[in-house]
C-alpha cells in the first residue's frame, strides 16, 4: 500500500548552516555601499557614521534578543510569524510579516539587480572590457540579475544539503576577501589616499576636518544603518528545519549578529581610515559609490580586483539565504490555511517548499524590474527597514505579552528564562525600535520626491491594506471550516 503520510521539512541545519544564514542574509549591500552612499541619502551625516553605526546596534541587538527567547519555545518554519501569531495576536503577526515578506522579496531583486556593476569592476579589474561593456548594456543586467535569482531558487529547491554546499564556502570566502578591506583600510592614512588620488587622476583635494554635529541627521542616520542588522531574521524562519532546534536557533542568531556587527564596523571604520569622510560625501553627492571603488585608488591592482570580487560574493550570497527566509514565511501561512495550500507542498525528494520557493522567485524578479525603472534602490531598500522595523517591534512586544496571552508556550522558553529580563529586553527594545520608526517614518515622508509611490511608507501602508484584506477573507473562511479556531493559534503547528 502506497505511504499516504504527507512530505514534510526536515532537521537538517545545524548550527554552522543557521549562522551562514542569518551572516549571509545581512552581508552584502550593506557592508560595501550603505555606510558609504549613506553621505548622499543623509546629507550632513559626515564624521558621524561610525557612531551612527554603533547606535543604530542597540535597538538590533534588543531585537535579536527577543528572537533568540522566543526561538526557543517555537521553534518551527515561519519563525516571526508564528512567535506573533501564537503569542501576541494572528491578525497581527500575519501583516507584519507579510510586509516583511513583500520588503525582503523586493530587496532580493535590488541585490541581484545591483551585483552586475560589481561583476562588471571585476571584469574591468582583469581585463575583460569586452565582458564589461556587456555588463552594461541594460537588458544583460537584468538577465543576469534574473539568472542569480532563478539559479538560487534552483539551489534551494534542491534540499538543505545543497543549499549548504554552496552557502557555507561562499561565506567563508566572503570574510576572507573582507578581511583585505580591513587590513588595507588600517594599513594605509588619508595622505597616502590624497597622494595616489592626485597621482591617479591628477585631482587636489583638501579634507574637511569636521562639521557640527545635529540629532536629527543623526537619528536619521542610525534609522537607515539600522538595515544593516536585519539579516538575522532569516535565521529564525528557518526553525522548522533546525536540529536541536530549541538551543541551535538562539545560539545561530546571537553568533550571527555579533560576529556581523563587529565586522561591520570594522570593515567601515577601515575604508573610512584611509578615506576621508568629505571626500566620501563629495563622490556620493554624484555617482554611486563602493567600497572597493573607494580603495582602489591606494591598493595594488591585484589587491583591488580581491576585493571588489569579495564584494560581488558579499551580494551573491544575499540571494540564497533571503530566499530561503520568504519562502519558510509563505509556507507557514498556508499550512495555518491563511494562505492558499499549494504553497505549503513540500518536495518528496528535497524536503524543501518548492511552490513557496517559486513564488518568492516571481516577487524577486519584480523586484529586479522595480530597480531597473525605478533607478533608485534606497526605495527597496527603505520598504524593508519600516517592515522589519514594524516586524521586530511585535516580536518585542509579543516577548512582554506571550505569558498572558499562552502561558504555555511562555513555559517553553528554554533561554534568558528570568521574566524580569525578558521584560527588560521586550520594553527597550520597544522603546528603540518605536523611536527609530517614528523618525524613518518622517524622513520618508517628508522627503522630497518625484511621485508618491517613492515614498516608502506609502507603499508600505498600501500592503498593509492588502494583507489586511487576505487576512479577513481567510480568516472568515477558517472559521467556517475550523472546529476549534482559537486552540489552534494557541499551539504549534504539527511536524
Amino acid at each position: 500500500m502506497a505511504n499516504l503520510k504527507p512530505t514534510k521539512l526536515t532537521r537538517q541545519m545545524g548550527v554552522l548552516a543557521l549562522t551562514a544564514t542569518g551572516i549571509c542574509s545581512m552581508l552584502g549591500a550593506s557592508i560595501n555601499v550603505v555606510p558609504f552612499m549613506i553621505q548622499r541619502n543623509v546629507p550632513g551625516i559626515g564624521p558621524y557614521v561610525l557612531p551612527a553605526f554603533a547606535f543604530a546596534a542597540i535597538p538590533a541587538l534588543f531585537a535579536a534578543l527577543a528572537y533568540a527567547i522566543l526561538a526557543s519555545a517555537m521553534p518551527r518554519a515561519g519563525g516571526s510569524y508564528i512567535y506573533a501569531s501564537r503569542g501576541l495576536n494572528p491578525y497581527l503577526g500575519f501583516v507584519a510579516s507579510f510586509s516583511q515578506w513583500f520588503g525582503l522579496s523586493i530587496v532580493i531583486g535590488v541585490i541581484a539587480y545591483i551585483t552586475v556593476p560589481f561583476m562588471r569592476d571585476v571584469a574591468i579589474g582583469l581585463g575583460w572590457d569586452a565582458i564589461a561593456i556587456l555588463l552594461e548594456i541594460a537588458w544583460v543586467r537584468v538577465s543576469i540579475a534574473l539568472i542569480l535569482i532563478w539559479g538560487f531558487i534552483l539551489v534551494n529547491i534542491n534540499g538543505i544539503k545543497s543549499y549548504e554546499r554552496i552557502l557555507i564556502p561562499m561565506m567563508i570566502l566572503m570574510f576572507a576577501l573582507g578581511a583585505i578591506v580591513i587590513f588595507a583600510g588600517f594599513s594605509y592614512t588619508q595622505s597616502d589616499f590624497i597622494t595616489a588620488l592626485q597621482e591617479k587622476e591628477g585631482r587636489l583635494f583638501s579634507p574637511t576636518s569636521t562639521i557640527g554635529f545635529d540629532w536629527r541627521i543623526f537619528l536619521s542616520a542610525a534609522a537607515l544603518l539600522f538595515s544593516s542588522f536585519i539579516g538575522f531574521d532569516s535565521i529564525a524562519q528557518a526553525g522548522g528545519e533546525a536540529k536541536k532546534p530549541t538551543k541551535s536557533l538562539p545560539r545561530a542568531i546571537m553568533f550571527a549578529i555579533i560576529g556581523v556587527g563587529i565586522f561591520y564596523f570594522l570593515f567601515s571604520a577601515a575604508v573610512y581610515n584611509t578615506v576621508p569622510w568629505s571626500f566620501v560625501a563629495s563622490e556620493a553627492a554624484t555617482k554611486d559609490i563602493t567600497a572597493p571603488g573607494l580603495l582602489s585608488y591606494v591598493l595594488p591592482p591585484s589587491l583591488g580586483v580581491a576585493i571588489i570580487l569579495g564584494a560581488t560574493i558579499a551580494l551573491i550570497n544575499d540571494l540564497p539565504a533571503m530566499l530561503l527566509s520568504v519562502s519558510r514565511l509563505m509556507f507557514a501561512w498556508a499550512e495555518d490555511g491563511i494562505f492558499p495550500s499549494v504553497i505549503s507542498k513540500v518536495h518528496k525528494k528535497h524536503h524543501t517548499p518548492y511552490i513557496a520557493l517559486i513564488v518568492a522567485g516571481i516577487m524577486a524578479s519584480i523586484g529586479v524590474l522595480g530597480s531597473h525603472f525605478a533607478g533608485d534602490f534606497f526605495l527597496g531598500i527603505d520598504i524593508m527597514v519600516t517592515s522589519m522595523m514594524v516586524n521586530f517591534l511585535l516580536m518585542c512586544i509579543t516577548l512582554i505579552t506571550i505569558k498572558q496571552f499562552n502561558p504555555q508556550l511562555a513555559g517553553k522558553i528554554s533561554v534568558l528564562k528570568s521574566r524580569k529580563l525578558q521584560l527588560g529586553i521586550g520594553w527597550f527594545g520597544i522603546i528603540f525600535l518605536l523611536g527609530f520608526l517614528c523618525i524613518h517614518t518622517y524622513k520618508d515622508l517628508t522627503s522630497n520626491v518625484e511621485a508618491w509611490y517613492f515614498h516608502s511608507t506609502l507603499i508600505w501602508i498600501l500592503v498593509m491594506i492588502i494583507a489586511s484584506i487576505i487576512f479577513v477573507y481567510k480568516w472568515k473562511h477558517l472559521r467556517l471550516n475550523e472546529s476549534n479556531l482559537k486552540l489552534k493559534f494557541k499551539t504549534l503547528p504539527k511536524e
